[in-house]
């Protein structure tokens, strides 16, 4: 397999395939990556943010697109970022400016599924969240409640927990796991 260089921004956030989210870029060497990605030098990779670490994320990253940038009233950059497609983390290094330059390996995204039997209830817990949180419904055009992999993904962006185990769920070859946990965290929560 081929590595490739990337442009690497790094949040306590995570995006997968498929996925989009908003982030507000205040610091210069963020803004510069920006330039640099929308000028074509390099593709861009988003990663959770690991305290301490060498790179400063988990090595299970997404490749993603800028789909969309405003000015915000204070002046700094909001960029709205679609997940593509998912990357390993090999190594990492930091240019004069404070931007990260890391080294990926391309890794397999889940395949599309339909969601079946009792998993349906996983899309209709995630359809009412997203009409309590008009915000991240509204980055998408097209919601598809339809697509296990789709939907597991989105709650594994949203779900409070430790990095760490998020890295694990995604870590998985299917969406399987994460649907399983939570099918199994909904119930638990079901009077």
């Amino acid at each position: 397999m081929q590595t490739q260089e990337m442009a690497l921004i790094t949040r306590d956030a995570l995006l997968l395939p498929d996925g989009r989210i908003e982030i507000r870029m205040v610091d210069p060497s963020y803004l510069h990556v920006v330039a640099d990605v929308l000028k074509g030098k390099y593709p861009l990779a988003f990663g959770m943010f690991k305290a301490n670490g060498l790179p400063p994320c988990y090595p299970n990253a997404t490749q993603c697109e800028i789909i969309d940038f405003n000015q915000l009233q204070d002046n700094s950059l909001s960029i709205v970022l679609e997940g593509k497609q998912r990357v390993k983390i090999l190594s990492a290094a930091k240019r004069k400016d404070g931007a990260w330059i890391a080294r990926t390996l391309r890794s397999s995204n889940w395949d599309q599924e339909p969601i079946q039997g009792e998993f349906e209830l996983i899309s209709a817990a995630l359809e009412q969240f997203y009409e309590v949180n008009p915000e991240l419904s509204g980055l998408y055009a097209n919601i598809h409640l339809e697509d296990a992999s789709w939907v597991s993904q989105r709650w594994l962006e949203v779900l409070p927990l430790y990095n760490k185990d998020k890295q694990v769920l995604m870590n998985q070859p299917n969406c399987h796991k994460t649907m399983d946990f939570v099918l199994d965290l909904i119930k638990s929560h079901v009077d």
